[in-house]
């Protein structure tokens, strides 16, 4: 009959080559699933976030005032360069707008992402204006700013 006989001291250098190769898998298990930022852009679209916002406040005299607003209230995009605009519904039902100087039309609804593809060829300030809040009696005005340049 044969043994095997392990020294303590081997023991010791056992459980740590288990230690190490045990980390080893662990970490890369977790690093196969990150994404570096150039090897998520494979499709040459570039996601700007935007989300609907509500300022609402009382004056001296106890009237209340409210004021609606794109957040962020400027962007800024490269001539030619290809951009999805994800704009999320937070405060209001729905802003019905449009980009002035392109056909770009849709509405924002309340617990829903809007997606609008952006392509611009011509460098320049277009304005994303809420039909219903376009001005201060209106609540407005609720205009964001898109910024193309060279």
């Amino acid at each position: 009959m044969n043994f095997i006989v392990i020294k303590r001291n081997n023991v010791f250098k056992w459980v740590v080559v288990i230690f190490i190769i045990t980390s080893a898998i662990i970490w890369y298990s977790f690093q196969a699933k990150a994404l570096t930022v150039f090897q998520a852009d494979k499709t040459n679209y570039r996601e700007i976030h935007m989300v609907t916002g509500e300022f609402a406040t009382k004056t001296a005299e106890g009237k209340e005032i409210e004021a609606y607003r794109w957040d962020p209230g400027t962007i800024v995009l490269r001539k030619d360069e290809k951009v999805h605009l994800k704009i999320f519904g937070v405060n209001g039902q729905e802003h019905p707008f449009y980009i002035e100087g392109t056909d770009i039309q849709g509405t924002v609804q309340k617990g829903k992402e809007t997606t609008i593809p952006l392509q611009f060829n011509k460098t320049g300030t277009y304005r994303l204006i809420c039909i219903t809040h376009p001005d201060a009696e209106h609540n407005g005005p609720m205009i964001a700013y898109i910024v193309v340049i060279d």
